[in-house]
């Protein structure tokens, strides 16, 4: 393997915004250590700085709101994590989401009779 194909190298600024939520997602329970806080920190300063500038030169503005929050929740994440409390959620469409959040659409189904006697297909 050559040493400049031993990295992902993202296209464009969403693209390193995906590829940092879904590392976010895995390391988002382990055990806090020093070496993933200075990972975590590393990857809170690429957001500020090289990919701001990529989706500032790119012209997307709705990726920098995205941006914005994206970093806000891995700051939060800190000072959670920091105080000893577990971070109940995770990160999707850059955006918190609470660990629950998933909920089965319901739909009533009645079968054949009157209304106390229903069905629920999820």
């Amino acid at each position: 393997m050559n040493e400049e194909n031993r990295y992902v190298q993202p296209q464009n600024a969403k693209e390193a915004m995906e590829l940092i939520q879904k590392l976010f997602n895995q390391y988002r329970n382990a055990p806090l250590t020093a070496e993933l806080l200075q990972y975590h920190n590393n990857l809170i300063m690429r957001l500020q700085t090289d990919i701001k500038q990529a989706a500032k030169s790119e012209g997307q503005t709705a990726l920098l709101t995205d941006l914005h929050e994206m970093t806000e929740l891995m700051r939060r994440w800190t000072t959670i994590r920091l105080s000893g409390r577990p971070f109940a959620g995770k990160m999707r469409h850059f955006h918190f989401a609470p660990a629950n959040g998933q909920k089965f659409k319901r739909q009533v189904h009645k079968i054949g009779g009157n209304s106390a006697h229903r069905a629920s297909r999820h």
